[in-house]
């Protein structure tokens, strides 16, 4: 699995911007529209840490397997494979610490 920052929150920046574009309906369509992107959002986030925990199990089992002898992996191979889940796993805390940083901005945001 690729994990691409940049595309993730171009992404969400999108979903912001849909739900900012859409015109003023009754209050139940409205409700339905933001149930609707906020269901999106949630599935995607799901979707992206669930690939980065399968990066990061393949990559225990590759190591595991690794020391137990196994000929058919390299070391290369395996040293790929745990800096990918590493880098997953540092790009999701990158995209955690932004929606914190502008879940924070939001709240302090006078009303």
């Amino acid at each position: 699995m690729d994990v691409k920052a940049n595309s993730l929150y171009q992404e969400m920046q999108a979903m912001i911007g849909q739900t900012r574009l859409q015109p003023t309906e009754a209050p139940e369509q409205s409700l339905d529209v933001k149930n609707s992107s906020a269901s999106d959002f949630s599935a995607m986030l799901k979707q992206a840490v669930e690939g980065v925990n399968s990066m990061q199990l393949e990559s225990k089992d590759m190591q595991q397997r690794f020391e137990m002898g196994d000929k058919s992996l390299s070391l290369a191979e395996v040293m790929l494979t745990k800096e990918k889940a590493g880098i997953a796993f540092e790009a999701t805390v990158q995209v955690r610490n932004k929606v914190l940083e502008a879940y924070k901005t939001i709240m302090n945001m006078p009303v």
